[in-house]
């Protein structure tokens, strides 16, 4: 019995469906741009290898920079005129506070004609007038500082997007040429991740059972390797599949070969 048992599970095991699939990069992405501009600079030279730190790609960006440093100018001199005005409001509210002080005492006195003191107070409320406005263009000043601060932030982030640098990537496909126009959104160039690679399976349902727990096979080769990510609907493509990824060493030769894959 035991002996029928056994010649029954050989069959199991090696019934496993055999899948074919491609290694691929471990991520392929899309840079696109995120600003509008004339592309005048291409590195033609370097589609099809790994970068290891290299602009490939820049957009005009001599207007943002000229824009830039005169903004920037314009900060010092705002700040070198708040400076200036929170001097004077400090002075002005020392000879507001003198008037007022004056006028009030003024104003008690019996002896004191009228005309000294409309002539005290004209002076109270100038100075006043004086401290107030002051105040108000010191946070006329503020607002403009923080506005330019903006300004300048904004030109310094679209400066950096009009330069396209790749580290540890490979590029794949450059996607536009020296003199074209593109808009926000358009395709630059494909970028792979290609320090690792992966498998993708389409598999029936009755293959995930207890799928954490299977071997993969590669090539008939037990690999070592895991399912490490499974969705959990079925694909678009393939309805009555689910999708699966494996994460594999990248290969030392080359991308895009097929290799047999086993779930026992």
């Amino acid at each position: 019995m035991k002996r029928f048992l056994y010649l029954l599970a050989i069959p199991a095991l090696l019934s496993a469906k055999v899948h074919y699939a491609k290694v691929e990069p471990y991520e392929s992405v899309i840079i696109k741009s995120a600003v509008s501009a004339q592309v005048i600079g291409v590195d033609l030279d370097a589609e099809g290898k790994m970068i290891g730190d290299k602009e490939v790609i820049r957009l005009d960006d001599k207007i943002d920079k000229a824009d830039l440093v005169a903004s920037q100018k314009s900060l010092e001199i705002l700040d070198v005129t708040l400076g200036i005005n929170q001097d004077m409001v400090y002075n002005l509210k020392k000879s507001f506070d003198r008037q007022e002080g004056y006028y009030k005492r003024l104003n008690k006195l019996s002896t004191a004609s009228k005309t000294q003191k409309d002539t005290a107070f004209i002076s109270y409320v100038t100075a006043k007038n004086q401290y107030l406005s002051t105040k108000e263009k010191i946070e006329s000043i503020k607002r403009q500082i923080l506005d330019m601060q903006l300004k300048i932030n904004k030109l310094s982030d679209s400066i950096s997007k009009k330069s396209i640098q790749l580290k540890n990537r490979y590029l794949y496909k450059l996607s536009v040429r020296v003199g074209d126009y593109v808009n926000l959104g358009s395709p630059l160039a494909t970028i792979q991740n290609q320090e690792r690679a992966k498998l993708t399976l389409f598999l029936e349902p009755s293959e995930l059972e207890e799928i954490e727990s299977k071997k993969i096979f590669i090539d008939g080769k037990e690999s070592g390797y895991k399912v490490n990510k499974v969705w959990n609907s079925t694909d678009e493509k393939f309805i009555s599949s689910y999708r699966v990824e494996i994460y594999i060493e990248s290969p030392k030769d080359s991308f895009s070969k097929l290799v047999k894959v086993e779930l026992k």
